[in-house]
């Protein structure tokens, strides 16, 4: 399977919301990435529900939706409804792990879990294999346009081999600092879904810059 790419809305033009939504359903882009930040969990506020609504009535590919929230497990119904494809939410945020895993499932949605760059992958040995993607922080999360974090390449490297010698099926996904400069070195570590916010939005061509991340 080739790698995926997933342009971050946060990034986009809220002003033009439904131009960038557009750009995004006629590229190469695989999945959308939705940032939910509850000003608790991360030191930001984002969008939330009517927002991920309004952007399900348009998009023709799947949203993949990262809660940056304390007590996820709360929501997880809520987000299926409003239209997450894929739900990942923070390991630091989740007391009860593998029950809000299985509940996301249950509701049909892919599960994920969130790593912060300090926490260990080592962590996930026990839940690796009924994980669909695992979300590695290469920024801080809280704020788009961060300096990416060089130790993210062995931290991936780590999560690879734990998934290959579990036989886990999961999805490494990288968030954070993402650009055409080091797209090559995340893939080579063993990255399977690159999500990039300013490298798309921020270019004077992003169709042109997502196919560049695609090839």
């Amino acid at each position: 399977m080739s790698h995926l790419v997933a342009p971050s809305m946060l990034s986009a033009d809220f002003t033009r919301l439904e131009q960038d939504i557009q750009m995004i359903n006629q590229s190469e882009a695989d999945w959308f990435h939705l940032d939910v930040m509850d000003g608790v969990f991360v030191p930001n506020i984002s969008f939330g529900m009517p927002v991920i609504k309004a952007i399900k009535k348009i998009a023709t590919k799947p949203l993949d939706v990262h809660l940056m929230i304390v007590e996820p497990q709360r929501y997880i119904k809520a987000f299926k409804e409003v239209g997450a494809d894929i739900l990942t939410i923070h390991l630091e945020a989740s007391t009860h792990l593998h029950r809000s895993i299985q509940e996301i499932k249950a509701e049909g949605m892919q599960a994920g879990v969130v790593l912060n760059p300090h926490t260990s992958v080592a962590l996930l040995e026990d839940i690796i294999t009924n994980l669909d993607v695992v979300l590695l922080m290469s920024v801080n999360p809280g704020f788009g346009g961060q300096r990416f974090i060089e130790q993210t390449f062995r931290k991936i490297e780590k999560l690879k081999k734990l998934i290959i010698d579990t036989g886990s099926h999961a999805l490494i996904e990288v968030d954070g600092g993402v650009t055409l400069d080091n797209k090559a070195a995340l893939l080579s570590a063993g990255a399977d879904v690159l999500v990039a916010g300013n490298t798309v939005f921020k270019s004077e061509n992003p169709t042109e810059t997502i196919h560049l991340l695609k090839l």
